[in-house]
């Protein structure tokens, strides 16, 4: 919510080219508190002014000599940075309000003024403005806030799969059905494996040999969603040698708690065997 304050410190601008109505406009808004007010009767000065100081509120007379208030609403639409018109009409004609609202204005004045209403028509759309500012500049914060921390996620990424490779052999992936979605490191060398033969596939898929009980064991875990660290296991290659493996993994969920899938590294470690 806003402060009375923020309402009153709002920058407003007065075009009308009767310097009474200026006047009598400019003195209610500064009797109620309004610190921030430029005038003009010049309508062809509005645009070069809104430019310079993007005003929270525009009134502005439709009724003007040389350039009226119509045209300069279409001037506006050409300058409007975020395709917001602050602008509240004034006008005697009651034939003016529908068309003067099609054209871009949000709210409308009708003269002779009620000044109570003035007051209540540039409070609300004033307090109107200054939510959907702040909701813009709370919305740019929160993209930028997520570009960096996405960033962050990525040297994080980076660091991680850079630690994996020196403390492993290869890093796997699997997803909630079981299926390997992402293996990197050189599984061809250690299990005589191509990397595409793997993905899409359970860990079985194409390879034989493995220690019944052992893959039994190894199976059980991750069905049943356990983390497992330096389980080792074995398998006779087709040379008749027995080659021992070391995995390490860990299930993961989603933003939903919901089980996504496993992750982990893998490592030959027939050489540390005696």
């Amino acid at each position: 919510m806003l402060e009375a304050v923020e309402i009153l410190k709002a920058s407003i601008l007065i075009v009308d080219d009767q310097k009474a109505n200026v006047m009598l406009l400019e003195q209610m808004l500064r009797n109620i508190g309004y610190t921030d007010i430029t005038t003009t009767m010049d309508a062809r000065t509005v645009c070069a002014l809104h430019i310079e100081h993007n005003y929270d509120l525009i009134l502005l007379d439709l009724q003007m000599p040389g350039m009226d208030g119509f045209e300069v609403m279409e001037e506006l639409k050409n300058i409007a940075a975020d395709a917001y018109l602050p602008v509240l009409v004034i006008t005697a004609q009651p034939g003016h309000k529908l068309r003067a609202l099609q054209a871009g204005a949000k709210d409308f004045v009708s003269k002779p003024f009620d000044l109570q209403e003035v007051q209540t028509r540039i409070h609300n759309m004033l307090e109107v403005r200054l939510l959907y500012q702040k909701l813009d500049t709370y919305n740019k914060r929160l993209e930028q806030t997520v570009l960096e921390r996405t960033a962050e996620l990525r040297v994080s990424e980076a660091r991680f799969k850079s630690f994996t490779q020196l403390s492993s052999d290869w890093y796997w992936e699997q997803d909630q059905f079981g299926n390997f979605t992402s293996v990197s490191g050189p599984v061809f060398e250690m299990l005589g494996i191509q990397v595409e033969d793997m993905l899409g596939n359970t860990p079985k898929g194409g390879m034989e040999g493995w220690d019944v009980d052992e893959r039994e064991q190894l199976d059980d875990n991750i069905a049943n969603r356990r983390p497992f660290l330096d389980f080792i296991y074995r398998r006779s290659k087709p040379d008749g040698t027995i080659q021992y493996l070391q995995v390490s993994g860990e299930p993961f969920f989603d933003t939903d708690s919901r089980f996504a899938g496993y992750r982990g590294v893998g490592m030959d470690v027939t050489h540390r065997r005696p």
